[in-house]
């Protein structure tokens, strides 16, 4: 009985005990414990993989829902933007013409009151010179008769 002959016999009598103790049985249970886990870890990366994808197709759909919605705004405010300019424009140029028109009335007014003034002065200038002319050649009271009667004639005409 050599060495050999117990070293097989004490790797019997190990494999013996691992087998009573039923050591096999647990390393397999905790490789298919380890085997499970690793697949429940699998299982989740992919759902969340796929919520992943989820978000992300969701956040692309709200990315391109927000630049059509910016877009349109802009369209908008642009439009808006327009449309104020153009009010703008009219109603400078509705100003421009009632400033015009004002101004040519104020124009006009001044020019007739010019000429009422002119008229004024020279019917003045008229009576004071009929005055002189007839208080010169006629006598005092002949010359106070002519002269109202003269003015009285100015002021119907004039009015």
């Amino acid at each position: 009985m050599d060495s050999t002959f117990w070293a097989l016999v004490a790797l019997i009598i190990f494999i013996g005990i691992i087998v009573y103790m039923k050591v096999p049985k647990v390393i397999a249970r905790s490789l298919d414990e380890r085997a499970d886990r690793i697949r429940n870890e699998l299982d989740e990366a992919r759902r969340l993989r796929e919520e992943a994808q989820q978000l992300l197709a969701e956040y692309q759909r709200k990315r391109k829902e927000a630049e059509k919605e910016a877009g349109e705004i802009l369209t908008a405010a642009q439009r808006e933007a327009t449309a104020l300019l153009q009010e703008a424009k009219q109603k400078t140029e509705d100003y421009v013409v009632r400033r015009n028109k004002l101004a040519e009335q104020k124009i006009a007014q001044a020019e007739s009151e010019a000429i009422n003034e002119v008229r004024s002065s020279a019917v003045e200038i008229a009576v004071a010179a009929a005055g002189r002319l007839i208080a010169d050649k006629l006598d005092p009271k002949t010359a106070g008769e002519l002269f109202k009667q003269s003015v009285d004639q100015v002021k119907t005409r004039l009015n």
